[in-house]
C-alpha cells in the first residue's frame, strides 16, 4: 500500500469489507444481497454500515422483494 502512497494504518480488512459492500451497492442497490453477503441478520445493521439513509435503504428494499 505504501507503494502506491497510502498510509497502511489507515487501510485494512475491514474498510476493505466495507468499500467492496459500497460499490455493490453504489452498483445494485440489492440492500438484500449486502445483507447475505455480509453475513448480517438484520437489514438495519446492513444500513447502518452503509450508512445509507433509512428512508432510502428501505424504500429500496421493499422494491426488490418478490
Amino acid at each position: 500500500m505504501t507503494d502506491i502512497g497510502l498510509d497502511k494504518t489507515q487501510y485494512g480488512t475491514h474498510s476493505l469489507r466495507r468499500t467492496k459492500a459500497s460499490l455493490i451497492y453504489a452498483k445494485t442497490k440489492n440492500l438484500r444481497a449486502i445483507q447475505l453477503l455480509l453475513g448480517h441478520a438484520k437489514l438495519e445493521s446492513t444500513i447502518e454500515y452503509l450508512g445509507v439513509e433509512i428512508e432510502d435503504a428501505l424504500r429500496i428494499s421493499e422494491s426488490c422483494e418478490a
